[in-house]
């Protein structure tokens, strides 16, 4: 099989694609024929070794948290899957940017019928990270408020549309060129973050989704009410902060689920959710591809799909 992979952390001209041993699945584990994977911020933190108090890796290590594929074998305690079964999943911190993986069980879903396999890579993650901010750190109901930034990206546009689905009044910040798509995905309001002061617009928020961390971070207090919260995947909110507005800081990683994202997936049968994909690169094209989310201005996803490089 084929792999990405590092042999000192870097940047992205550090990803070679490599010949490598396939896995062989465990008792409770998966043997995936992955079509795609996506790009994760999380991808190049770790590559670039900023991560490494945190997260330490071996080297070489082969990035990708998402994984979409066929089932080519399962382990001996496997019963909710079956070779060629379509699957999806956020499958850890390591693996999905490879041809083959062997993944727990309890991490997938099956894929929804109507997204082709190149888009289903781009769904677990963030769709699990949304997921798990909006409503069991955030505990967002309808007819609440949220604010949420960078609802352009790829857990952005996820979050826009299960809080409108949700029933929450929904306002989101983007750059002016992506103004009409977060709306599209059911936000209310739509703030131009390099035209607007969104403090100025938004009080009396229940919840805000930061996704962004720092000033932007900083600034959100002022827009909660008391007894709200701001949800962060990306950095600890300001506890002193918080407990001056009256108002709850929470941060927290997203766990994989394989339970939770067939729930996820079934929205995303129904018609009532989509992708975005903001490109496409080949395996072999895998730098370019994190060098495109790098930028921090991808429109959804950026895909990696392993089309003639088996």
């Amino acid at each position: 099989m084929k792999a990405i992979q590092i042999d000192a952390f870097g940047g992205p001209q550090n990803l070679a694609l490599r010949e490598v041993a396939d896995p062989r699945p465990g008792d409770n584990e998966v043997l995936v024929d992955i079509m795609s994977t996506s790009v994760n911020p999380i991808d190049w933190k770790i590559v670039s070794g900023a991560m490494r108090s945190v997260i330490p890796v071996p080297l070489p290590f082969t990035p990708g948290a998402d994984a979409a594929g066929t089932v080519i074998a399962v382990g001996r305690n496997v019963t909710t899957f079956a070779p060629g079964d379509e699957v999806m999943g956020f499958i850890g911190i390591a693996g999905g940017y490879a041809t083959r993986a062997a993944v727990s069980s309890e991490r997938l879903a099956r894929k929804p019928g109507n997204v082709p396999l190149t888009e289903a890579g781009a769904i677990p993650t963030v769709a699990l990270t949304a997921w798990q901010a909006l409503f069991e750190h955030g505990g967002l109901r309808a007819g609440q408020k949220i604010l949420i930034h960078a609802a352009a990206g790829g857990v952005g546009s996820v979050a826009v549309q299960l809080a409108a689905l949700a029933g929450a009044e929904v306002i989101g910040t983007a750059s002016g060129a992506n103004l009409d798509y977060v709306q599209s995905l059911g936000a209310t309001t739509v703030i131009d973050y390099g035209a607007e002061d969104f403090s100025r617009r938004v009080a009396q928020a229940d919840m805000v989704l930061d996704l962004v961390g720092g000033y932007t971070q900083d600034q959100s207090w002022s827009v909660l009410k008391p007894g709200g919260v701001l949800v962060s995947s990306v950095s600890q909110p300001d506890i002193v902060r918080g407990r001056a507005s009256g108002a709850e800081g929470k941060r927290f990683s997203t766990r994989p689920d394989g339970k939770q994202l067939a729930e996820i997936a079934a929205l995303y049968a129904s018609g009532k959710m989509r992708t975005q994909v903001d490109s496409v690169f080949p395996l072999d094209e895998a730098s370019h591809a994190m060098s495109r989310s790098m930028t921090r201005h991808a429109k959804g996803k950026v895909i990696i799909q392993m089309a003639n490089q088996r």
